[in-house]
């Protein structure tokens, strides 16, 4: 299939109680290495955002009550026309979001798994019963969905991070209305087009594309209807989401910001570090917020660690993910190199030193950005305390397992972390002592379907995935009955 045949099989209207509607605008979807324009999908209005809901709303009850077993088997169609069409969706994301093919299609598979993950635990919602301590009386438990979803998405993972609320949402018996990225929101509207495919019943998943995110979705917020939200983005829109939906006492998750340490151990495998942090590191080009974002290496090992993971970085090919062989795609838009760019600068003026990389490139086609190294960065560098979103490896040294666990903590993000060292003990002392949501041990990539996802302080509210993935998703019903 090519490019062309690929953008023009996806659907670019407003996906609203099971029919596609034209909105009444539109807006532009930009391929990141080239800057040419794919095609142009729905704006989204504020009415027209509130016809999903109005859909959501209206299928909800008769949702509820269908059967477990058969929100089960809709996931796992769903799941099986994924992985039969992942050559044609993983070409959508890499034209819109600029990752390589190959991490295309990886993502196509992961985002698949969390609809046959929660097409087994739809299945398996239980409660509870048992006679009252007292007596006189049982308690009868129950799990109810929570009712109409309100699910926001980021550009970076377009399709996994909308199967990973879309799956549990369905699983649990909610509608829902979805609201992708402005600028990757083809792979969610395929996605909607492969849902509908699966035999999903009208209404229950809308999906809603607006250039105007806070004007359409607020009201969707703040309407009473509305029961759940569920936001993957910058903790700086996650504060202003909750302000909202703390008008109506509404369930949230939300899953933000990032400030990932990676701790490289004087014991550490020398194999294993590297290649973790390459993982850790250059996945989705850095932009992702389990990316490494401060790399502490204890010194004794800082100049062998710092080589090798230079070399292994200056081997990376960069150019449009479409190419055979690039393993570095572009970054999503300009802002996101002007950001990456004016981190390095700084940082190297303030005395880290520049190994590899450091300068955008200057053709004027796309928006990339070379993988770089930096070493001897200052503890004070504004590198160390944003997201940095790109191909940026930050080292610094340590000398105490005190010291580094101090300077790990030191942030208001705690999602993930990272820890290389071969000692059993060190290791588990080490994850009980950092502050995040869930740390890596020997390995740089954490994320997986039937494991709860999710981080502490400022890095969010909630787990998805695993085996409360789903339980965002319900209400419990307590039931006293007279003996």
């Amino acid at each position: 299939m090519t490019p062309t045949e690929a953008i023009a099989s996806v659907p670019t209207g407003l996906f609203i109680g099971g029919s596609w509607r034209d909105a009444g605008r539109t807006m532009p979807v930009e391929n990141p290495a080239t800057g040419e324009v794919l095609t142009h999908v729905g704006d989204a209005s504020p009415d027209e955002a509130m016809a999903a809901l109005d859909a959501a709303a209206a299928a909800q009850a008769e949702w509820a009550r269908t059967p477990a077993r058969a929100r089960s088997e809709i996931l796992y169609r769903a799941f099986d026309l994924l992985h039969a069409e992942v050559d044609r969706l993983a070409l959508i994301m890499t034209l819109e979001m600029g990752k390589p093919l190959a991490e295309s299609k990886g993502e196509i598979a992961y985002a698949a798994e969390f609809f046959r993950w929660f097409a087994e635990e739809a299945v398996r919602l239980d409660g509870g019963h048992m006679r009252a301590p007292a007596g006189g009386a049982r308690f009868l438990v129950s799990k109810q969905p929570v009712g109409p979803c309100v699910l926001i998405t980021p550009w970076n993972f377009p399709m996994a991070m909308g199967t990973r609320k879309i799956g549990p949402a369905i699983a649990a018996g909610c509608t829902s209305v979805i609201k992708p990225a402005a600028q990757t929101p083809l792979s969610t509207l395929a996605l909607a087009e492969i849902l509908q495919r699966a035999g999903l019943p009208d209404g229950v998943v809308n999906v809603v594309t607006t250039s105007e995110a806070d004007e359409a979705m607020s009201p969707l917020i703040l309407d009473e209807r509305s029961r759940k939200l569920s936001f993957t983005g910058s903790t700086g829109v996650g504060k202003h989401l909750l302000e909202l939906a703390a008008k109506t006492v509404m369930r949230t998750s939300m899953e933000l910001g990032g400030n990932a340490p990676l701790i490289v151990f004087d014991d550490a495998d020398m194999d294993t570090a590297v290649a973790g942090t390459m993982a850790a590191k250059l996945r989705n080009i850095g932009q992702a917020c389990t990316a490494a974002n401060r790399i502490f290496v204890h010194s004794s090992v800082a100049e062998e660690f710092t080589r090798r993971l230079t070399e292994e970085m200056a081997a990376r090919r960069m150019g449009p993910g479409t190419e055979e062989g690039v393993t570095i795609g572009p970054l999503i838009d300009d802002r996101a190199v002007e950001k990456v760019t004016t981190l390095v600068r700084e940082a190297a003026d303030g005395g880290a030193r520049v190994l590899l990389g450091g300068v955008p490139e200057e053709s004027g086609v796309g928006h990339f950005f070379p993988a770089t190294v930096l070493t001897d960065v200052p503890a004070e560098a504004e590198i160390g305390h944003a997201e940095i979103f790109g191909p940026v490896a930050a080292i610094s040294t340590f000398e105490t397992e005190e010291e580094v666990i101090s300077r790990a903590n030191d942030t208001p993000y705690g999602l993930v972390s990272y820890v290389f060292t071969e000692s059993l003990r060190r290791g588990l002392r080490v994850c009980d002592a950092l502050e995040a949501g869930m740390v890596g041990l020997n390995q740089g990539v954490v994320s997986n379907p039937a494991a709860p996802f999710g981080g502490v302080k400022e890095s969010g509210l909630g787990r998805e995935g695993g085996l409360t993935g789903i339980e965002e998703f319900l209400d419990t019903k307590y039931i006293g009955i007279a003996d």
